[in-house]
């Protein structure tokens, strides 16, 4: 569980507010430079103040609580650091050097270089919940072992009323309960650790270790890991999302849907430099059964490009407007 907004220190509340931008960045699809120049930023600030080497500024939280439109959330988590600031000046404690910024946390061993050689996800929906499998075929061209990796989920049920989503996520927020987290690589078990724990945003790091031993990723080598979580419709939506964080050979999507629903999905791509535009091959369809898929597949997509499937049910009444975002 997360401390209490009136009992994070002042480090805390700084950490708090830098997920909180990386949170609402993400699911609005924007690069830090992109969203640095939309708001009249140096294009390397926002990656500064995500990182902690910059304190959250009111300048800064006004504005990339309207860049991302977040319903305030941002503004939120920078009044939580100013009174952060306002306790320990209140404590009236010795005077002390401010503390250092916090080193931004690299993801990988330094010397480590991963490619990722495929990366497959599958998402299905049995009419109430949704599983998402990702399996990923990693490589480590760098010259030291790779003992973790990282993952992120971030959902966002009411993308085009914010408020209205952030009031959501306080009252039903993600668990790690309903997510059942698992991962495996090599046949093996991996733990995992939280990095960071927000009401609809999470960032996990997957370890190559056990209780029974370590099973690093050495330079050189490739292994599978796969991993998967779980979460209902209320919180998920219809539209999902994947970014492209480390060079990829190969990206597959596969979309799983009882066809009694009558799925129909199609998507977006997005760049550092473009806007979005359709998908240049668009999803296969296949039936099996009771149900309906739809595959997607890119080879050598760009660093940073970012692929968006969205659906609706034509069988429901009124169409599914609500929306969320996985990775």
């Amino acid at each position: 569980m997360e401390a209490q907004d009136d009992d994070i220190t002042v480090e805390q509340a700084a950490e708090n507010f830098a997920a909180e931008v990386a949170r609402w960045r993400e699911v609005r699809g924007m690069s830090k430079r992109a969203l640095a120049q939309d708001m009249g930023f140096d294009p390397s600030y926002v990656s500064h103040v995500e990182s902690g080497r910059h304190r959250p500024r009111e300048e800064f939280a006004r504005l990339a609580d309207e860049a991302l439109n977040a319903g305030k959330a941002i503004w939120r988590r920078w009044c939580d650091y100013e009174q952060a600031k306002a306790r320990a000046g209140q404590a009236r404690r010795p005077p002390a050097a401010p503390p250092a910024p916090r080193r931004p946390e690299q993801p990988y061993a330094t010397g480590s270089a991963l490619v990722v050689e495929h990366d497959a996800a599958r998402l299905q929906y049995d009419g109430r919940c949704y599983r998402l499998t990702m399996r990923r075929l990693l490589r480590n061209t760098g010259e030291e072992p790779v003992t973790r990796y990282l993952i992120r989920i971030s959902v966002d049920r009411y993308p085009g009323d914010p408020e209205r989503s952030n009031a959501h996520y306080r009252a039903h927020p993600l668990t790690w309960d309903e997510l059942d987290l698992t991962a495996t690589c090599r046949g093996e078990a991996m733990r995992w650790q939280a990095k960071h724990d927000r009401d609809a945003f999470k960032e996990v790091w997957l370890l190559f270790d056990n209780e029974h031993g370590r099973f690093p990723l050495y330079p050189g080598e490739s292994v599978w890991i796969e991993y998967a979580y779980t979460v209902g419709d209320d919180k998920w939506g219809n539209w999902f999302q994947r970014a492209v964080r480390l060079p990829t050979e190969q990206l597959e999507v596969q979309l799983v849907f009882p066809a009694d629903l009558d799925p129909a999905v199609w998507g977006t791509e997005t760049s550092m430099t473009a806007e979005a535009t359709p998908l240049r091959t668009p999803p296969v369809r296949s039936d099996d059964g009771d149900l309906r898929q739809f595959t997607w597949i890119t080879t050598t997509p760009a660093l940073h490009a970012r692929y968006r499937l969205e659906w609706r049910f034509r069988a429901q009444p009124e169409p599914n407007t609500d929306q969320g975002e996985f990775r």
